[in-house]
């Protein structure tokens, strides 16, 4: 693959954001050859996570450097971010400098709410995988979804597959192949739950009940945001 170096990545960090969908992605970008990392918020001061976890930025939307490509992950946060005009500015502006625009999650929604996404094939997490189609893009029931330099990754865990396909896309499948390997990347789950095909409807009814209310917060974000594209 050819990559011109150094390659600078930006994973954006916002408050109440899912962790793991920031963390399993740098987990594998780190490992990547010649790559640097960047957490990007408006402050470096502590962002704390939906579950917990403090995390510190890197650098600030101001200081960030150009970045080869961003990468928006999910979280409840993300609804907050959907009529952000702060952060949706600088989405626009690294995205259209950006070789790669990818995301993991519900930061699909951020990128569409951004108008990034129009016309685009891509994924979120399973929940509101519809709520796509409100900003332009096309919903597609995958685990990765690439269209052009857009690269979008499923629910949570599915960071670390998205992760794994961007390294192949930039140093070749044997660099990510070997990533996989030391990170011992091996899932066998206990369960086949892990997925609207897989489980029961029992546990799928039981998730969309238990979800349902936060859902609609977030539709409401993503008609908003869809309102303001069609201006």
């Amino acid at each position: 693959m050819a990559v011109s170096l150094p390659f600078n990545i930006g994973l954006l960090l916002f408050p109440h954001l899912t962790q793991l969908d920031l963390t399993g992605p740098w987990e594998v970008f780190a490992r990547m050859p010649g790559v640097t990392n960047y957490l990007v918020w408006k402050d470096r001061q502590p962002v704390m996570s939906d579950r917990g976890l403090a995390i510190l930025p890197t650098t600030t939307f101001d200081d960030c450097p150009p970045l080869d490509l961003i990468c928006i992950p999910g979280g409840p946060g993300q609804i907050a971010l959907m009529d952000d005009e702060e952060t949706l500015d600088f989405v626009r502006r690294t995205a259209n400098n950006a070789q790669w625009v990818t995301s993991v999650c519900t930061g699909s929604l951020v990128l569409g709410a951004a108008g990034l996404l129009q016309g685009y094939r891509a994924t979120t997490h399973w929940g509101s995988l519809d709520q796509l189609s409100l900003l332009g893009a096309t919903p597609v029931a995958e685990r990765v979804v690439r269209d052009g330099n857009r690269i979008t990754g499923a629910g949570v865990t599915s960071g670390i597959d998205f992760a794994l396909t961007v390294a192949e896309e930039l140093f070749g499948r044997a660099v990510a192949e070997n990533i996989q390997l030391q990170m011992e990347y091996d899932p066998e789950p206990p369960f086949q739950s892990g997925s609207p095909r897989s489980a029961s409807p029992e546990r799928l009814a039981q998730a969309q009940t238990q979800m349902q209310d936060f859902i609609a917060r977030r539709r409401v974000a993503t008609e908003t945001a869809a309102a303001k594209l069609k201006r």
